[in-house]
């Protein structure tokens, strides 16, 4: 059968040429469909240029395929329902759940950061809302929960199907087939997780000839650190932070990370790996995310020791879950070792912030990241060594130690990209790059190009291209 499809383009307008943003336009099928909607990250006026500015009517949209529920992919979507999408948005059951604490989150931290600079006479535009609560709390009337290798119709000539992604709870691999006039299909693969992370399952992606391949590159050229060797790491951290008298600073992503971390200092504290010392969860986001966790246990996987055991993974002695504000605050004041997580996972945003102003200039105090930090962040300035940077408006002296683990990405690294591309079975007749910075994107297209793939793009944004 004639597998050329006429009438199929693809447009970039996220993570394109970088990582965050995530967000790729749909011609098909007579329909126009976004893949992905998410919110650009890293220096503030740029990234508000590009998530403020729409480069398309939202409200000629028929629909959006949303592959997980992180802020890099979904945090768009207010944006979009405020500027009149109405359309459907297909997820999986667990992003769906977790879409609806995630997007509200968003609205309220864009809200109170623009506050917090208005009232220190720093806000400008850059720093104003994208969006507000009605507009995130909207984003739910319109998602529709695709439970995983159920085929979906979108339109006539247009079905759906998610496989495991393997990167945080409910993430998915989107499997589009056009069947007008011919048959084409696409994989976007959304973020691929590791083999072997705690709780999710292992990615599982789809099998046969794909036309078009849309494929994340973060880590595809580095190798990560055993995801066992990694919960040595954070035992050995805590232990020797804790052995000065110091507090580890952990920034995280309240979804999917924070929930690793917790999964690890229990298995670590069961072991009796680390102290005896407190461990405070202070995000609400992570409480309610953590939440939705419990309410998924069928996405979990069943070979993991404390969930084959059905032992509560969120919940034990050393772990306090904080939510109040003055509770938060008195953190500060706490005497002590200590380990202290909170969101954003790239100290953007959120409760870590106030932390790493009040401990960055402490030499006891350990930051430890446990998750990439994209270019421009502060957390990578803080990764880079930087010996002062500015938080909320106001410069600070670094003197705690900084520490990387790496084999906590949720991301697959280099081998494991490779292993997915040959379980896709192929051929791959035509390979998009997406989702990395210069050195990963390059080296993703080489792997692609050693695994048989002889039509592989690095699209740029705004790039568009006819299937």
């Amino acid at each position: 059968m004639d597998r050329h499809v006429t009438g199929i383009r693809l447009t970039f307008w996220g993570a394109a040429g970088q990582v965050t943003g995530s967000m790729h336009l749909l011609e098909a099928a007579g329909g126009r469909f976004l893949l992905d909607a998410g919110l650009f990250q890293g220096h503030r006026a740029q990234a508000h240029e590009l998530n403020a500015r729409l480069p398309f009517d939202p409200r000629r949209l028929d629909g959006i395929v949303l592959t997980h529920a992180h802020i890099d992919h979904s945090g768009r979507l207010p944006l979009l329902v405020r500027h009149g999408f109405h359309g459907p948005i297909y997820a999986t059951p667990a992003t769906r759940d977790l879409c609806a604490v995630m997007l509200p989150d968003a609205a309220h931290i864009q809200e109170k950061d623009y506050e917090y600079l208005a009232r220190r006479r720093a806000a400008a535009p850059e720093s104003e809302p994208l969006y507000n609560l009605a507009d995130a709390l909207a984003v739910q009337d319109l998602m529709l929960g695709v439970p995983y290798r159920r085929i979906t119709h979108l339109r006539k000539h247009l079905a759906l199907e998610f496989v495991e992604a393997g990167h945080i709870l409910g993430s998915a691999t989107a499997d589009l087939r056009i069947s007008e006039g011919g048959h084409h299909r696409i994989v976007y693969s959304g973020d691929i997780g590791r083999v072997g992370l705690p709780i999710v399952r292992d990615p599982e992606p789809p099998s046969g000839p794909v036309d078009t391949l849309i494929i994340e590159s973060t880590y595809a050229d580095r190798d990560h650190d055993s995801v066992r060797g990694a919960e040595e790491k954070l035992g050995e951290a805590i232990r020797r932070t804790a052995a000065r008298g110091g507090k580890v600073l952990l920034p995280a992503f309240a979804l999917g990370r924070i929930q690793e971390i917790i999964y690890a200092l229990h298995e670590l504290h069961r072991a009796g790996r680390i102290p005896n010392i407190p461990v405070y969860v202070d995000s609400p986001l992570a409480v309610d995310t953590t939440t939705v966790f419990r309410m998924h246990p069928e996405v979990f996987d069943e070979r993991e020791r404390l969930i084959a055991q059905k032992i509560p993974l969120f919940d034990f002695s050393l772990v306090h879950y904080v939510r109040d504000v003055a509770e938060s605050k008195a953190l500060n004041q706490l005497a002590g070792p200590a380990v202290i997580v909170a969101a954003s996972g790239m100290a953007e945003s959120g409760r870590i912030l106030h932390h790493l102003a009040n401990g960055i200039g402490d030499h006891r105090n350990l930051i430890l990241f446990v998750g990439f930090q994209a270019e421009h962040t502060l957390g990578r300035r803080i990764q880079s060594g930087a010996e002062s940077v500015r938080i909320l408006g106001q410069e600070y002296p670094r003197r705690a130690e900084v520490e990387t683990i790496a084999g906590y990405s949720a991301h697959a690294d280099r081998g494991e990209l490779r292993a997915w591309i040959r379980r896709l079975g192929g051929p791959i007749r035509r390979a998009f790059v997406v989702h990395g910075e210069a050195s990963a994107l390059g080296a993703m297209a080489t792997i692609l190009r050693e695994e048989g793939v002889r039509d592989v793009v690095l699209p740029k944004h705004g790039e568009a291209f006819d299937l």
